[in-house]
C-alpha cells in the first residue's frame, strides 16, 4: 500500500514537500515515481527514482522539483519549489518493478493548489 500525503494550498513562488509512505512490502527493489493530474487533463509523468537512486523529471519541472527516497522508513519524497499555478493538480505516488507503470502499485493521491 502507498500513501501519499503533504498536499495544500500555496502561492506561486512557493514549495511543499509530498511524501509517500510505503507499508505492507518493501518497494526498494521498484522503480518509485509521482505523477500527477490536472482538472480535465490526463495524469502525466513528473518524476521517478530507481532503486539505484538514478533519478528521471519531466520536462515541467526539471530544476525545480527533487525527488529522493529513504528506504530506512520506506518512504519517497518529492521536494517542490518555484511552484506555478499550472502545478495545480492531484499527485499520485506509483511503484512499479521495471518502470513500465503497467504492473505496480499506485497511492490514492494529494492535492496540490497553487494560487497565482
Amino acid at each position: 500500500k502507498l500513501q501519499a500525503s503533504g498536499g495544500g494550498l500555496v502561492q506561486a513562488g512557493g514549495s511543499l514537500r509530498l511524501s509517500c509512505a510505503a507499508s505492507g512490502r518493501t518497494f526498494s527493489t521498484y522503480v518509485m515515481g509521482w505523477f500527477r493530474q490536472a482538472p480535465g487533463k490526463e495524469r502525466e509523468f513528473v518524476a521517478a527514482i530507481t532503486s539505484g537512486s538514478s533519478t528521471l523529471y519531466a520536462d515541467s519541472v526539471k530544476g525545480r522539483f527533487t525527488i529522493s527516497s529513504d528506504n530506512a522508513k520506506n518512504t519517497m519524497y518529492l521536494q517542490m519549489n518555484s511552484l506555478k499555478p499550472e502545478d495545480t493538480a492531484v499527485y499520485y505516488c506509483a511503484a512499479d518493478p521495471t518502470g513500465t507503470w503497467m504492473d505496480g502499485y499506485w497511492g490514492q493521491g494529494t492535492l496540490v493548489t497553487v494560487s497565482s
